[in-house]
C-alpha cells in the first residue's frame, strides 16, 4: 500500500504539471495570437468542453479499463495538448488544443481520485488532502518555472515542449505502482438499505458537485487571469505577474499538505467553511485595495482558504451510500471543472464590460457560498 499512495501522489503531481503548465504564459500566448479579453475567454470554453465529455466517458472508461489504466493514459494525452498549445498559431488551433487538454485533464482527474479513494479506504485515515497537496506542488512548480520563463523570454514553444516530456518520464517512472482493477470493485449497499441510500446519496452528489463547482471557478480564475490582472490592471511586468498564481499556488499547497492531520482532528465540514471563508475575505479584500502587493496576497489567502475543498470534496464523492467511487467522483469532477476551465471564460466576458477587477470578485462570492453548502461533505461514510 505504501508503493501504491507514492504512485497516487506522482500521478496528483504529474496532473498539476499538465493543468498549470501553460497558466504563467497566458500573457505572451494572448498578445502573440492578438486576442482581447472577451476573445481569450471564448477561447478558454474549449476546455470545459473537453471535461464534460470526458468526465461523461470516464466512469465507463474505468469499469472497462480500470483507473489505473486511465489515469495513465489520459497523463501522455495531456502532455501531448501542452506541446500543442505552445505550437498554437489561430485562435481555432488554441481552441483545438484547449479542448484534448480539458478532455485528458477530466479523465486523468476521475481515474487518480479513484485511486486516491481506494487507497485511502485501504489506510482507513484521510489522506486525500495530502495527494491533492502533490498536484498543488505540481502546480506550484510549473507556475515558478514559467514565470521565470517569461521573464527570461524562453519561447513559449520551447518550454512548454520541455515540460511535456518531464512529465511523460513522471509518468513512466513514478506511477509502477498503481492499483489494479481490484481497487474499482464497487460494494453495493446492503438491498433493504438501498433505495433509500441511493436517494440521500444522490442529493449529496449534487451539492458536493455545486461545492465543487463555486470552488473551482476561483481555481480557474485565479489560474488564467491573475497574471493578466496584475500585468495589464496593475502594471507590473511579466515575472512579478506570474507570481500571483505562484502565491495562490504555494499557500493551496501547504494547506493541502497539513489538511489530512487538520480533518482528521477538526472534521471535514469545519474545516470548510472556515477555510472558505478565509478565501472570500483575502481574496474581496484583495481586490479593493487595487495594489501589486495585496493582490497577490488576495490570492495567496483564496488558495489558503480553498485548499482543503478538493480532497474533502472528492473523498467524500467516492464514499457516498449506493454511489460506485467512479460514478461520484465523475459526477463531481463534470461539476468542478465545469467551474475550473469553464469560469474563466466566463470571467473573460465579465471583464469584457465590467473590468477584469470586478469580474474576480465573483469567486469572493461563491466562496462565501460554500460556508453555506458545506454540511453536504458531512454526509458520506467510510
Amino acid at each position: 500500500m505504501r508503493r501504491a499512495r507514492r504512485a497516487a501522489t506522482v500521478a496528483f503531481l504529474a496532473h498539476g504539471l499538465i493543468a498549470a503548465a501553460w497558466v504563467a504564459r497566458i500573457p505572451q500566448i494572448k498578445g502573440h495570437l492578438g486576442l482581447s479579453d472577451g476573445v481569450l475567454g471564448l477561447a478558454l470554453l474549449g476546455a470545459p468542453a473537453g471535461v464534460v465529455a470526458a468526465t461523461r466517458a470516464a466512469g465507463p472508461a474505468i469499469a472497462r479499463w480500470s483507473s489505473r489504466t486511465v489515469t495513465l493514459a489520459a497523463g501522455a494525452a495531456g502532455a501531448a495538448a501542452v506541446v500543442a498549445i505552445g505550437l498554437s498559431w489561430n485562435l481555432p488551433s488554441l481552441v483545438a488544443a484547449l479542448l484534448a487538454l480539458g478532455a485528458s485533464l477530466g479523465m486523468m482527474d476521475v481515474g487518480m481520485n479513484a485511486q486516491g479513494v481506494a487507497v485511502e479506504r485501504r489506510y482507513g485515515r484521510p489522506l486525500m488532502s495530502g495527494l491533492h497537496g502533490a498536484y498543488s506542488v505540481g502546480t506550484l512548480a510549473v507556475a515558478l518555472a514559467g514565470a521565470g520563463a517569461a521573464h527570461a523570454h524562453v519561447p513559449v514553444a520551447a518550454h512548454l515542449a520541455v515540460l511535456a516530456a518531464a512529465v511523460l518520464a513522471v509518468l513512466a517512472i513514478g506511477c509502477r505502482g498503481l492499483l489494479d482493477a481490484s481497487a474499482d470493485v464497487h460494494e453495493e449497499p446492503d438491498a433493504d438499505a438501498a433505495p433509500a441510500a441511493g436517494r440521500a446519496g444522490r442529493w449529496a452528489l449534487a451539492m458536493l458537485g455545486v461545492i465543487g463547482l463555486c470552488s473551482f471557478v476561483g481555481e480557474g480564475a485565479m489560474a488564467d487571469w491573475s497574471a493578466v490582472y496584475l500585468k495589464e490592471d496593475l502594471g507590473t511586468g511579466p515575472g512579478l505577474a506570474g507570481l500571483g498564481y505562484a502565491g495562490c499556488a504555494v499557500a493551496m499547497a501547504a494547506g493541502r499538505l497539513a489538511g489530512d492531520a487538520v480533518v482528521a482532528r477538526f472534521g471535514p465540514v469545519p474545516v470548510l467553511r472556515a477555510g472558505s471563508l478565509v478565501a472570500a475575505t483575502g481574496l474581496g479584500a484583495g481586490l479593493l485595495l487595487a495594489h501589486p502587493a495585496a493582490a497577490v496576497t488576495g490570492f495567496t489567502l483564496f488558495g489558503l482558504g480553498v485548499a482543503v475543498v478538493a480532497p474533502v470534496t472528492f473523498s467524500a464523492a467516492g464514499n457516498l451510500p449506493g454511489v460506485p467511487a467512479a460514478t461520484g467522483i465523475a459526477r463531481v469532477t463534470s461539476l468542478g471543472y465545469l467551474g475550473l476551465l469553464g469560469g474563466p471564460p466566463v470571467i473573460g466576458l465579465l471583464a469584457e464590460g465590467a473590468g477584469l477587477p470586478w469580474a474576480l470578485a465573483v469567486p469572493a462570492v461563491l466562496a462565501a457560498m460554500i460556508v453555506v453548502l458545506g454540511g453536504a461533505a458531512g454526509r458520506a461514510g467510510r
